[in-house]
């Protein structure tokens, strides 16, 4: 019609690009849960040099049922900057790169129905963060559980994933701090008995009877 505007040459060109950013304006579900080493039952090793403990995040994720769930370890000065968009398996969360360039990666993925909810009796209900030592220098897996690489501090949480989308996430953990190893120069030996004194005295006396024993063969 003569009053007609004429469309703009770009309106074709916006709206698949419109609709193509549309899933991301949604937000992130916010799960209340924050993730924690397991308390029972009571485990040796909870934390080691380079591993820990997690409980699994049962009855957390059950409006997911097509997700993946992820776990995210990041150093503690990390989290913030962590990029939910970032995807597994690529450079950007690599575990052969933490803690640096990358200062937080994704392993340990796992659907629903690794999570059953409730817990059937007897089932195994932790998670071991940094068993792995085949992959940790294996660049074609990216998402190795590999051994943690320092004592920390870490922080780890949940994120879902339905394709490609973050639907999910938990809160992050408390800080986690694996055990370092104790320096020779630190352990005592004044528990063993054997203080430096007694130790001269014994070589002492067993040369002096090496010396005597050599005498009386001599003599015979």
């Amino acid at each position: 019609t003569p009053h007609s505007r004429p469309r703009h040459p770009g309106a074709r060109t916006m709206l698949p690009l419109l609709l193509l950013l549309l899933p991301a304006a949604h937000g992130i579900a916010q799960l209340r849960y924050r993730p924690a080493l397991t308390q029972k039952p009571p485990l040796e090793g909870l934390t080691t040099a380079s591993t820990f403990v997690l409980e699994q995040p049962r009855c957390v994720f059950q409006d997911y049922g097509n997700a993946d769930i992820w776990l995210v370890v990041a150093l503690d000065q990390a989290t913030s900057a962590f990029n939910n968009t970032a995807g597994p398996g690529t450079p950007e969360t690599a575990f052969q790169s933490f803690p640096d360039p990358v200062r937080a990666y994704m392993t340990l993925n796992a659907t629903l129905g690794s999570y059953p909810c409730p817990k059937p009796a007897g089932d195994i209900t932790v998670l071991r963060v940094g068993s792995e030592t085949s992959c940790a220098r294996d660049v074609t897996r990216p998402t190795c559980n590999g051994p943690l690489p320092g004592p920390g501090p870490y922080r780890v949480k949940f994120l879902a994933l339905e394709g490609s989308n973050p639907v999910a996430e938990t809160a992050w953990s408390e800080q986690i701090l694996l055990r370092t190893a104790q320096p020779p120069s630190s352990i005592s030996t004044t528990g063993s008995g054997h203080s430096a004194g007694m130790i001269a005295i014994t070589t002492i006396l067993s040369i002096l009877f090496a010396i005597l024993l050599a005498g009386l063969v001599a003599m015979l």
